[in-house]
């Protein structure tokens, strides 16, 4: 019963806050963003998605709102409370949310529902993933033609197939570049921990690493620390992460999740809302580096370049970057 009277609380809330805002309108589409847990200002996954909601709200008449759940359990209640409410369409940001959906999108089946970073089959769901090993192979490049000790690292937060993507594109780039180079690889078996990620860094480091990549949400946040600490090099990911630590942070992989965001959301506001499986990857901008407005008188111009030339080549299927889930 508790249970219950929570679920209708929030159903209440929702769309009591519809009316109380006073800007909706029965002819614009509903359309609620369910963040992962984390919350904004991650500086990364969560960030990234929410730049596309305020594209969105800038380019389309659409009612737009969000949540940031504090936890895992909180992904099926929201998803569920915002169906329950009569949105249109509801967009899952982060495969936690996968389980979650799974039950509510076949309990509502007349609303459309998106998911990132993961699949879920289901006739009234569109699933956004992503190349993360073709980006990862370009920032693995950069880092074995960067190198002085022939030593990097990649520092995960959980050892899953997804994260999988970025350290296996990682290395393939690094070997590709420069054969010579090898790679420390640590997990930090959690995205929310930057000290545990800053721990890993400097031993990392103290084996003689002299750039990290990480994919590890705001566990990176420590190693980017470490980075500046004992001036060595990160490489960002997700988010723009250059600002961070100017100088330091060599580039970013950029994973294009607003993009995402946005792509979905003109979709529905249209009419053209195609439920099944969209991918992204170089060839579409998916992901890719940042402008290296911090570093390019670090890096030199012939590696920058050369960068370039790569991506062309994995775009036209001239370099097959190993996808390690298929």
């Amino acid at each position: 019963m508790k249970g219950k009277i929570v679920f209708l609380l929030m159903v209440f809330l929702l769309i009591g806050n519809v009316f109380v805002s006073g800007e909706a309108n029965a002819d614009e589409p509903r359309i609620a963003l369910v963040l992962s847990f984390g919350g904004l200002g991650d500086e990364a996954f969560n960030d990234a998605a929410f730049r596309g909601y305020q594209m969105a709200l800038e380019d389309f008449d659409v009612d737009l709102t969000y949540v940031e759940p504090a936890d895992i359990p909180e992904f099926e209640e929201h998803q569920r409370a915002y169906a329950e409410a009569g949105y249109d369409l509801i967009i899952a940001i982060g495969f936690y949310q996968e389980d979650a959906l799974q039950v509510v999108a076949q309990e509502y089946p007349d609303v459309h529902f998106a998911i990132v970073d993961t699949v879920v089959d289901l006739p009234n769901v569109a699933s956004i993933t992503f190349k993360e090993h073709e980006g990862s192979f370009l920032v693995g490049v950069l880092a074995g033609k960067m190198t002085e000790t022939n030593r990097v690292g990649f520092i995960g937060g959980l050892e899953i197939p997804l994260i999988k993507k970025f350290e296996v594109g990682f290395l393939e780039g690094l070997q590709y570049a420069n054969p010579d180079a090898d790679l420390l690889v640590n997990y930090a078996g959690d995205f929310l921990d930057p000290g545990t990620g800053k721990e890993l860094a400097i031993s990392q480091f103290e084996r003689n690493a002299d750039i990290i990549f990480h994919a590890a949400g705001g566990t990176g946040m420590g190693v980017i620390e470490a980075a500046e600490e004992m001036g060595k090099y990160a490489i960002g990911v997700d988010s723009n992460q250059d600002h961070l630590a100017p100088g330091t942070v060599l580039t970013s992989m950029i994973k294009r999740v607003d993009v995402a965001v946005y792509e979905i959301i003109a979709e529905k506001v249209e009419g053209r809302f195609t439920p099944g499986l969209m991918t992204l990857g170089v060839a579409d901008d998916g992901v890719g580096v940042t402008d290296f407005e911090y570093t390019r008188d670090i890096i030199p111009p012939e590696i920058i370049d050369q960068i370039e030339v790569i991506k062309d080549k994995i775009a036209a299927g001239e370099i097959e970057v190993t996808d390690p889930t298929q």
